[in-house]
């Protein structure tokens, strides 16, 4: 074994700078120019407004106060009666207070129906609607829609927990802008203690989106609001018909609210809690769906926005663009790179292969110190560090392989379609409506 590390060593100092580019073209030219590049100048001139931003911040907090609008917060969702009392309670603690809480059952067979209603008799919610049959979770949001009487709409998940200022803070921003029709909350894993499978999750969130979703947002293409954790501006959800049945609706309805000319805000303040799953199995299942939406919404359905016309705005063309190339077009152009190294370079491999692990090893701490520069978390998120080793496998190999299987089901077969998140009668209605 020691002998090779000199081997190693010389021959990589023999390649040369232009040699090395070309056999590591993937990661040079896109994944270290987006990830690192990219990701530092927006966090320099972020952190360089840090005052003005803050100055802003205040004046559009003072604005919420004098105005006090009247929120609707809307859980809907199935068989998640054993969620209800922590949410309720984490939301009884919440800086503020003048909201509704109004909880959707969609068809459960648990006891959901049992703990709503006496949920709602002891006065910890303001209103109980179940649907006797399931409809999917777009018809449970949309049902609630209907008895909404707030100004905002807050769109939550029912097995998350908020710190006391979340709904406070996902709302100041409407008063930063007039134009902005909905925003993100920051989604963090609150399981990541219990399996290695939940610890990459927790980093790759971290990554994707407390970190993600601040340089997409400040670059005017942030693009998918969670489900779990996001607000809308009533009249807006309205005028867009609320949302449609499919997996990924929560990036659905972002298209949707953007392709209607208002802007999308990410708040990395707003944070939320949730659980991961905690087994790959299970994962694989949610990534399976949420990987098929892109190909359905972003790639079919909201085709119209890379084409000029009457509505056609740059913002939203790169909202998209953006986030086709960088999960669809580089994940073909992945395996096109592999074949290339190993038609190519097949007598190398010993060298390639290796180095290939370092590059995305030390980018993943390099990513993972950024995280360290915004989080307001930062004692507790230590405890990831050393799993950030793990993220080259993780990112690089296994999503890699799920997101390829999702991608080549949907785009050839219309697979989403078939998948039971959604009941058959729903998908059915959706696909002969296109939706």
């Amino acid at each position: 074994m020691n002998h090779l590390i000199p081997e190693y060593i010389n021959y990589w100092f023999e390649v040369g700078i232009w040699k090395f580019i070309r056999i590591f073209w993937y990661f040079v030219i896109f994944e270290f120019t987006r990830y690192i590049i990219i990701d530092y100048i927006v966090y320099g001139i972020f952190y360089l407004n840090r005052k003005k931003r803050q100055e802003q911040w205040n004046l559009a907090k003072q604005k919420l106060q004098l105005e006090n609008p009247f929120v609707s917060i809307i859980i809907p969702g199935k068989n998640e009666g054993k969620h209800l009392y922590k949410l309720t309670k984490s939301l009884s603690e919440q800086t503020y207070t003048n909201f509704e809480l109004i909880i959707v059952d969609d068809g459960s067979d648990d006891d959901t129906p049992i703990i709503g209603e006496n949920l709602k008799k002891h006065g910890l919610i303001d209103l109980f609607l179940r649907n006797d049959q399931r409809g999917g979770k777009a018809s449970a949001a949309n049902f609630a829609l209907q008895f909404c009487k707030g100004k905002y709409i807050v769109h939550l998940d029912a097995d998350c927990s908020f710190d006391r200022d979340a709904i406070e803070n996902v709302v100041i921003p409407f008063y930063l802008d007039n134009n902005i029709g909905a925003v993100g909350g920051n989604v963090k894993v609150r399981n990541y203690k219990n399996s290695l499978c939940a610890k990459l999750q927790a980093i790759e969130y971290l990554k994707t989106v407390s970190v993600g979703r601040i340089v997409t947002s400040y670059l005017g293409i942030y693009k998918i609001i969670s489900g779990a954790f996001g607000a809308f501006r009533s009249d807006v959800i309205s005028s867009i018909g609320g949302w449609d049945i499919g997996p990924g609706l929560d990036g659905d309805i972002t298209v949707k609210i953007r392709k209607s000319g208002y802007k999308v805000y990410f708040e990395p303040t707003a944070v939320c809690l949730t659980n991961a799953p905690e087994k790959f199995k299970v994962l694989t299942k949610q990534r399976l769906r949420w990987d098929k939406s892109i190909i359905r919404f972003r790639v079919r359905k909201h085709k119209d926005v890379y084409f000029p016309n009457a509505n056609f705005k740059w913002s939203t063309f790169f909202s998209l663009a953006e986030n086709v190339f960088y999960n669809v077009i580089l994940d073909v152009l992945w395996w096109i790179y592999i074949i290339d190294i190993i038609i190519n370079y097949s007598g190398s491999l010993q060298f390639v292969i290796p180095m290939n692990i370092t590059l995305y090893f030390v980018m993943s701490y390099v990513q993972m110190c950024s995280i360290y520069m915004f989080s307001e978390r930062r004692e507790e998120e230590k405890y990831l560090w050393p799993y950030v080793a793990f993220m080259t496998f993780y990112t690089g190999m296994y999503l890699r392989i799920v997101r390829t299987i999702a991608y080549y089901k949907e785009f050839f077969f219309k697979r989403s379609f078939e998948d039971p998140w959604n009941p058959h009668k729903s998908s059915r209605l959706a696909k002969e409506h296109g939706l």
